[in-house]
């Protein structure tokens, strides 16, 4: 069973629309794969306010093997690295359609960059 993790704006089960900033997410959709069936639970982010490598601990804790992202730091993709986390970046769509990506093999890690202007790292 694979574990994947997805930031997202909304709790809208598998129409959430992923977050442009992991970190910044109001919510998180944790969803565990086996074979091409998945359920999807959404959880409300505990870190919006966070320190760099909260979140990739907390996705460890929390058993995540994929994280899924729109945008992120590469600073923060070496933490999730570090637990074994394999990282896609530049990801957009809801859940289901990432998922349908996911399981057809066809899910592209790309460089994204986002506006940190109204961030505060």
């Amino acid at each position: 069973m694979i574990k994947l993790a997805i930031p997202v704006l909304e709790n809208k089960n598998t129409d959430s629309p992923i977050s442009e900033h992991f970190g910044h997410a109001p919510f998180f959709a944790f969803i565990e794969l086996d074979g091409d069936k998945y359920q999807c639970v959404i959880e409300k982010n505990p870190f919006t306010e966070h320190s760099p490598g909260e979140i990739p601990g907390y996705m460890n804790d929390k058993n995540v093997n994929v994280m899924v992202v729109r945008g992120i730091g590469s600073r923060a993709v070496e933490f999730f690295n570090s637990y074994g986390i394999n990282v896609y970046k530049g990801v957009l769509g809801s859940v289901s359609e990432i998922m349908n990506e996911y399981i057809n093999k066809t899910l592209k890690d790309s460089d994204y960059t986002c506006n940190h202007s109204d961030h505060h790292h």
